[in-house]
């Protein structure tokens, strides 16, 4: 078993080193978008094509021709400005901001500390972060962070943290204990590819991914306690001394902090909850698709700032309003670096989906998978349509446009050998999720880096951060895909009314 790890460590060190040797991610980057306007045009002049599951033909477009240059000139600002990753987090770590300066951050994860037994701490933020999809993107941004001042407060390795909340929020994406944004945009792509015969419904992989959450969760504390906390240093405490208690002034803080965003929280629950509610949507059944949902990020803004602001007043933290804006002032002086790397990310996002190449590899891998066969193995092709997705994402991020063109083309596939379409909607899922925390191209991976290089500068490297995500990727992938087959041979359904086979 040591020669087994040790081998494991090595292979892990070979990739810190070769990691740390590419660039800046900025000139990484560039150089991605170098190549992509390269390989764009070597696919114009050998004429490189792939049809969709709606008959249309897909063809790159040359990023060297003067149509590329004339587009570029007139959309690049447009390409910054409109990056959603970044405007979501500048607007959710202002809010955070606010209680973070105001010291109901670090309150709470002490008081979280304190009630959560130490040895569970791990598996338990590493549940919520997956959880945080509830509110789409938004728990990529806020868990990390919260994360790692739990661990500082229990004298452990902040960075660790860090690491801990981002998997779980990105590797675990599409795990929830409660129906979310993405049950309901895979569902309306799936019923779209099955023409409504059979529908499935919005909790049609409900069972699957809540066990998920579990299953993820002590996954990830595993390759946590065997992998990641010994390849970093610990942290100098005083290991005789306790966490120490809340103060009565913090205690009265929480109290009153908590009952604002209680209060708060009910008055935003009554323009969802009651049928004529402001931010209801008009169909019933798209509860989950209403304003309130999709715009969550102005809620729980609100209920940052307002929890900051009162918890300051109490503790005295802040005294005159414009304590509220240095607070977010300071946030975004933080965020510099991220703003100017954005600048490249999102011209490469673009600069790639215009050229179709995202597309093109989505269909490519669909076309190599369909003449696979599926018959005589469904066990090994069901793992290689989840690496197929899972390859895909590296390249195209958004999972609903991904589905939109792998359900067309598998969903009546498994269909026509006799498995339910909620099943093959929860194979997609899971290819969907887990190469999100190991992939440097994925939004938020450059604020990973930021809230490492605040925590331990010398480790916030593309090739020492990836050395640390790969072994949760590896581990929570095969895991994942072992969880899939066990189900499968027990033949549990994946949901209400949603079983395997037809």
């Amino acid at each position: 078993m040591t020669n087994e790890r040790s081998l494991t460590l090595r292979l892990l060190d070979f990739v810190e080193r070769a990691g740390n040797r590419l660039p800046h991610p900025f000139w990484l980057f560039l150089l991605l978008i170098v190549a992509t306007a390269l390989v764009s045009e070597l696919g114009v002049q050998m004429e490189w094509s792939a049809v969709g599951p709606d008959g249309s033909t897909t063809t790159p477009q040359s990023l060297l021709r003067a149509d590329a240059l004339r587009w570029f000139v007139l959309h690049m600002v447009e390409n910054f400005g409109h990056f959603e990753p970044l405007s979501l987090v500048l607007v959710m770590l202002m809010g955070v901001a606010v209680a973070e300066g105001a010291g109901m951050v670090t309150a709470v994860m002490r008081a979280v500390a304190l009630a959560v037994p130490r040895s569970l701490i791990t598996p338990v933020l590493f549940a919520l972060a997956a959880c945080g999809n509830i509110g789409s993107d938004a728990g990529v941004v806020v868990i990390p962070p919260l994360a790692a001042a739990v661990f500082k407060q229990l004298g452990r390795n902040p960075v660790v943290g860090v690491l801990v909340g981002y998997v779980g929020a990105t590797a675990g994406f599409t795990a929830n204990l409660f129906p979310a944004g993405t049950d309901v945009l895979a569902m309306s792509l799936t019923n779209a590819a099955t023409g409504g015969e059979p529908e499935i419904g919005v909790l049609a992989n409900w069972y699957f991914m809540a066990v998920s959450v579990l299953f993820l969760a002590a996954i990830g504390t595993l390759v946590t306690r065997i992998f990641v906390e010994p390849r970093l240093p610990s942290v100098r405490v005083d290991t005789s001394a306790e966490l120490p208690e809340l103060s009565a002034i913090e205690k009265k803080g929480l109290l009153w902090s908590s009952l604002a965003v209680l209060l708060l929280a009910g008055v935003w629950l009554v323009t969802i909850l009651p049928s004529q509610g402001v931010l209801r949507a008009e169909d019933p059944g798209m509860f989950w698709r209403s304003p309130f949902f999709k715009g969550l990020i102005p809620v729980l803004f609100s209920l940052f700032v307002v929890g900051g602001i009162v918890y300051g007043r109490v503790v005295g933290s802040i005294e005159r309003a414009d304590d509220i804006l240095d607070f977010m002032g300071d946030a975004m002086k933080r965020m510099g670096p991220y703003i100017v790397l954005v600048l490249a990310i999102s011209q490469f996002t673009e600069m790639f989906q215009y050229a179709k190449l995202d597309r093109l590899i989505a269909l490519g891998g669909a076309d190599l998978l369909r003449s696979a066969g599926i018959q005589d193995a469904p066990v090994p092709f069901f793992v290689a349509f989840i690496a197929a997705v899972a390859v895909a994402n590296l390249f195209m991020g958004s999972a609903s446009a991904k589905w939109a063109i792998f359900a067309p083309v598998f969903v009546p596939m498994f269909m026509q050998v006799g498995f339910h379409p909620a099943f093959t909607q929860l194979l997609y899922r899971l290819g969907d999720s887990i190469t999100n925390c190991v992939s440097p191209l994925y939004p938020y991976f450059p604020l990973l880096l930021g809230w490492i290089a605040d925590e331990d500068p010398k480790r916030a490297k593309v090739g020492t951060v990836l050395s640390l995500l790969v072994p949760y990727a590896a581990f929570l992938l095969v895991g994942w895909i072992c969880m899939m087959i066990l189900w499968f041979v027990l033949g549990l359904p994946v949901g209400p009314a949603s079983p395997i086979h037809l």
